[in-house]
């Protein structure tokens, strides 16, 4: 047994006053005169040896009354392996789990309601002059200090559902680092949460001098089916086109979801309907069409309709019909009139032409496609600013000049991962294969024919081996590469093996040339994506902005207006967000009145899977000396104080004191031992 306030026990030195009272409370006798003895009825005579027992028992009562009462002020407990550090003041942190999970019921209501009663539960477990922090997944500056007891139970009220989802290992870092300012403290953490398997994946590190307490609330098992992600099949989107819309839905649960109805919205307008059954833990990729679009940005909702957990089914998407496309033909100073010819033909593309020495690389982010053709030889400049161009995302079309320069075009491919030419090889030669897989061809024809038409070629350029993956667009007879494709970071570099004109193939002239460079500029969009999660994208990437000192760029949902912090990079602008951002929806990005785009938001998706971690798997995962309290049938508060007090026995000293007190009462007031009643004759 261990005591938290043992310098009470100097208050034993009171056990000496009613031992000195005994001692000197004698019984004094008086001498009474009687004129007759006629007076004297009765005598009552007692032996001395009981009436001192009655006087002994009465002392031993009130000197055990007394000693307890002197024990119960010096807090006797019971050690364990937590109580080491009685006496000495707490700093507790309690993690309160209020992500979309805790809106999931049990028998006590919503988990969150439960969680927030537990919490208050822990600190009343406390003294009052001990300090708490609370902290949820919001992980929020306010949180960052420790409260009183009052001050906490205020802030727990407060707690509302969040959209944030943390992991474990995060929560327990973000515990500890405030824990450990508090030099001298006694340190424990709590976690209150559901605790999803998506929370820990691998193993838990805690700091050994803290204590980590975790309390898991469960619910029942509940269907559920979310929308993972959405993607459109059109990289480029034209005005009253079909766009086709692929939903990719997760069955979260250990059974079938039958019909579940989904919709498509955009601009508040339903433009698809659909319904789907799912396997149990399956995901299932469906696609949805529709058409009638209007030039500008779409505001998309994927709708569904599954109960009860609903917190998932709404995900937001958008996207930009662009009226026109913009195409930047760059060449050595003579315009190349096949090119010219061929983007004519659709009025959806707007081309500019530029000589090579009058590039305006700042615009150049903006541009899904650039076509370069009949340089000689690229400048250094150039050259770097077309691959930072082709790095995030851009679209590079290279026709070799005629007299090109083999040493420059090796300069300016290979750190893009692309062929280039080695030499000039002339013979009559034909294409004699199209890759049907490759993206560019493939679901364009109905048909092909056995002994299709294709270009004709007297000279061509031998193309170096690729570093990286290659998509061969079209191949000689004799396999050399005729056309192909490249992968450089973000986008892609293609390459012909011939200049456009005449003295190299009839590739200008042939029905092909058309069809190949439209699908490459419609598969060249690098829009910004459909949507960011909330959490993950702490900067965005959007084309370059030019905005002065007093300008400022701003995202803006109904009433809610955000400033990011903007920084400007080669090519393109980011905004930083710093967590600033936490409902979902759409959001419009605004520089002063005028929009810039439309940006959609959602959840990143952890929250959606109702599956909990068991306790055998908590203990895998966490450290032994992690403690794992339900409340069960006992009170928490009473858990947790057992747990880090050790079994207290000062209620018991009360207790007892009272009892002993009760005991003196009664042997003063009904213990009368070995009375005789002796009577004379008057």
């Amino acid at each position: 047994m261990h005591l938290i306030y043992p310098a009470f026990l100097f208050a034993l030195l009171t056990l000496a006053i009613p031992v000195i009272i005994h001692l000197f409370n004698f019984r004094k006798f008086q001498k009474v005169n009687f004129s007759n003895v006629q007076f004297l009825k009765e005598i009552q005579e007692q032996q001395a040896s009981r009436r001192n027992l009655k006087e002994r028992l009465i002392l031993a009562a009130r000197l055990l009354a007394l000693f307890f009462l002197v024990l119960a002020f010096a807090r006797p407990y019971f050690n364990t392996q937590n109580t080491n550090k009685a006496g000495r003041q707490n700093a507790v942190s309690i993690f309160v789990d209020n992500s979309y999970s805790m809106q999931a019921l049990n028998r006590e209501g919503a988990l969150l309601d439960d969680a927030k009663q537990k919490a208050k539960e822990i600190a009343s477990a406390y003294n009052i002059n001990d300090r708490f922090q609370l902290l949820t997944q919001d992980f929020e500056g306010r949180h960052q200090r420790l409260l009183s007891r009052d001050e906490f139970n205020d802030a727990v009220d407060q707690v509302k559902i969040s959209s944030q989802s943390r992991g474990l290992q995060q929560i327990i870092n973000r515990q500890q680092s405030m824990l450990h300012t508090q030099q001298g403290a006694v340190k424990s953490l709590y976690i209150i949460s559901d605790l999803q398997k998506n929370m820990a994946s691998g193993r838990v590190k805690t700091d050994s001098s803290i204590a980590v307490s975790l309390i898991q609330l469960k619910s029942g098992k509940l269907p559920n089916v979310a929308v993972d992600s959405v993607w459109l099949l059109s990289a480029v989107h034209r005005p009253g086109e079909s766009e086709k819309l692929v939903v990719r839905l997760h069955n979260y649960a250990d059974e079938k979801a039958d019909k579940i109805p989904l919709k498509v919205l955009i601009n508040g307008a339903q433009k698809a309907l659909g319904s789907y059954t799912i396997p149990a833990r399956a995901v299932q990729n469906d696609t949805l069409a529709f058409m009638g679009l209007q030039a500008g940005w779409q505001q998309g909702l994927v709708q569904l309709q599954d109960n009860p957990v609903t917190f998932d089914n709404q995900f937001y998407f958008s996207f930009n019909v662009s009226r026109q496309m913009h195409v930047l033909l760059i060449d050595g100073g003579t315009p190349n009139a096949y090119l010219k010819a061929a983007f004519a033909a659709d009025l959806f593309f707007a081309v500019q032409r530029v000589p090579d020495g009058n590039v305006d690389y700042a615009n150049l982010g903006s541009l899904p496609m650039v076509v370069v053709s009949d340089v000689k030889a690229i400048s250094a400049g150039l050259a770097q600013q077309l691959k930072t161009y082709v790095a995030k995302g851009g679209t590079l079309v290279v026709f070799p000049a005629a007299d090109a320069d083999f040493a420059n075009y090796r300069t300016f491919l290979q750190p893009m991962n692309a062929a280039y030419p080695e030499k000039l090889i002339s013979e009559n030669i034909k294409v004699a294969r199209l890759n049907k897989q490759s993206p560019v061809f493939k679901n364009v024809f109905e048909g092909f024919p056995e002994n299709p038409d294709l270009p004709l070629v007297k000279k061509y350029y031998q193309l170096s081996a690729p570093r990286g993956q290659q998509d061969n667009l079209m191949q000689l007879s004799n396999g050399q590469v005729f056309w192909a494709g490249y992968n450089s970071g973000r986008g892609k570099v293609y390459v012909a093996a011939v200049s456009l004109n005449d003295d190299f193939s009839n590739l200008p002239r042939h029905a092909l040339f058309v069809p190949v460079l439209f699908r490459i500029a419609l598969l060249s969009g690098h829009d910004m994506p459909l949507f960011y999660t909330l959490g993950n994208e702490e900067t965005l990437e959007i084309p370059q902005v030019q905005i002065s000192e007093k300008q400022i760029l701003t995202l803006v949902k109904g009433g809610q207006t955000t400033i990011p912090d903007v920084r400007q990079q080669e090519g393109s602008t980011l905004l930083y967000l710093s967590d600033q951002l936490h409902e979902t929806g759409i959001y419009t990005l605004k520089k002063q009145d005028s929009t810039l785009a439309t940006l959609a938001f959602n959840d990143n998706g952890t929250e959606s899977d109702l599956s909990y971690l068991s306790q055998a798997r908590l203990r895998e995962l966490l450290p032994k000396t992690t403690a794992l309290l339900t409340g069960g049938n006992a009170s928490l508060k009473g858990i947790v104080a057992e747990t880090n007090f050790g079994t207290q026995l000062w209620k018991l000293c009360i207790i007892l004191a009272l009892i002993f007190l009760a005991a003196e009462i009664l042997l003063i007031r009904y213990f009368k031992p070995g009375k005789q009643v002796a009577k004379q004759p008057v």
